[in-house]
This record gives structure tokens, sequence and C-alpha cells, in this order.
């Protein structure tokens, strides 16, 4: 899934390619991808693309004075910008992993698109980012949040840690993969109790997570939409690297499998080279 980095470049890339041009119109080949229905798509047929950013996770387009093309990738979508388009003809409905289309007045453009069969990218058509449902409720932006800020929005919720971290109403932008590598960095389990954390601890934390993410906005921003994916596997230490040696310690990275996701870790560096067990089979070592 697209996290905090890989958004912010993406909205930097439209920064540079899109701001300035002027909408042609706006194709909805997923009619179960875009969430709201007024304004309609083809209210923004002509006006400006003013600028580019994001909230946590959400992409957000600016368009004209007040309209807002917001979408959620989830964990399959990503953007596809075209230099121009094999046909000027319109989207039609179903076409393959396109869920929306943008076509602005010099040809160029982007697509997009959603891989496999479980549906989730969401788009939204709004004149203000917080009438989007889940925008409304996000904490503050992982990279905005003070050490004390951090330590108060992580001692609001009482959990695991690895779940606390990716609680988007507790902190914006981070989710599976950069937690994983936070956490390793941060030398912590993922099963770490939120209500245990000492100070101490609450602020390696917090730099670990500065130094993940802002290195990981560093690598990513600048590069080409077509690249981010692979600019943001090259920089893992733990997590999808399941099997292969620590680049710290040279322990095995380990994983913990869950109904519909995993994590990574090495249990050298964040468990006192104690394996955790998984979570389907056996109880937890923390």
């Amino acid at each position: 899934m697209p996290e905090l980095p890989e958004v912010e470049a993406l909205a930097a890339y439209l920064r540079e390619r899109a701001v300035g041009h002027t909408v042609e119109r706006l194709e909805v080949s997923s009619f179960s991808a875009l969430k709201t229905y007024d304004p309609p798509p083809s209210a923004v047929a002509g006006l400006a693309v003013t600028g580019a950013g994001r909230h946590g996770k959400f992409l957000d387009l600016h368009l004209g004075a007040d309209l807002h093309l917001v979408v959620h990738l989830a964990r399959a979508g990503w953007l596809h910008y075209r230099d121009s388009f094999r046909s000027p003809a319109p989207l039609k409905p179903g076409s393959g992993p396109i869920a929306l289309r943008v076509r602005l007045d010099d040809g160029s453009g982007f697509d997009l698109t959603e891989a496999g069969t479980q549906k989730s990218l969401a788009a939204y058509l709004v004149r203000d980012p917080a009438e989007v449902p889940g925008v409304s409720r996000l904490g503050p932006d992982a990279l905005a949040v003070d050490r004390d800020g951090f330590a108060e929005r992580l001692r609001s919720r009482r959990g695991q840690v690895k779940g606390v971290l990716t609680d988007q109403e507790v902190l914006a932008g981070i989710g599976n993969a950069y937690s994983d590598e936070i956490l390793h960095a941060a030398k912590m389990s993922p099963f770490a109790l939120t209500a245990k954390l000492t100070d101490e601890q609450i602020t390696t934390l917090y730099e670990a997570m500065r130094q993940v993410e802002t290195d990981a906005v560093a690598r990513s921003v600048g590069q080409k939409a077509a690249e981010l994916k692979g600019e943001k596997r090259a920089g893992m230490r733990v997590h999808a690297r399941t099997g292969l040696p620590c680049p710290v310690c040279g322990d095995t990275v380990r994983e913990v499998s869950f109904a519909d996701k995993s994590l990574q870790y090495c249990p050298t560096c964040q468990t006192g080279g104690k394996p955790l067990a998984d979570r389907r089979l056996s109880k937890l070592i923390r």
C-alpha cells in the first residue's frame, strides 16, 4: 500500500507535471471507485489544476478554486502518468485495471489503476477534503507532530505499538511497511505495549519515525511515478525481507502472519534474540 513517502512523491510529481494545465475531462471506468456524485465528474472540465498535496495516505489534486479530487489508493492502487493517450475515445466501463482517467489540455494526464480482484481504491470529488470520511478522522501527520505530541498520541491508545502506529486516527501516514522499518530502527518489538513504554523509549521511537519517514521521502520525491515502488522496496531493511539477513546484525529476518497481512522484524535487533510466535498458532512472546 502506498504510504506517506510514496503519496508525498506522487503529489510532488503532479505538482511538477500537472499543475498549470487545464482538465479536459474526468473519465470514470469503475463506478464503484468514485464515492461521490455531487459535484458530478463533468464539473471538472475546464478547471485548472492548481495544486497537489496529501492528507496522510490520501492524495489530493486541487482543481480550480474550490474542488478537490481526493484519492485513497488502498493496497493495490497506483497512479500512472501518461504523456499522451493512445485513443481520444472515452474509457468504457470496466476498462481493465483503470478506475479513473484525468485528461489534460496538452494531451497528457494520468490513470488511477487497481490490480487484483479486491477493489478498494476510493476517489472523492469534493469541495472540501474534510468531506471525505477518512480524511476527517485523521490524526496529526506523522511528519508534522512534535515529540510531545507524538507521546500524547501514542499514549492515547492502549495496545501493541505496531497497531497503534498504523492507526490513522492516532497518526496519519504510517502503514504496515514503514511501521516495520520504524520499529526496527528503534530496536523495539512490534508487540511492545504502549502503556508500558518509558519516556526514553518514546523518544527513541519518535526519532526513528522521523528518520525513516524523512529518509524515505527524500529518496522518493523526484522519482518518476513508475519508479517509486522499486525505490520503496530497495530502501527496506526488514519489511518484505523474510528469510534474508538483517543488514544491521546479520540475523535472519522473520515474519508473523495475520489473516490478511504480515509483519517482519529482526529478533536480535528487536526482541532480545527471541522469535515471536505466529499468533495464529500460539501465544505471542513480547
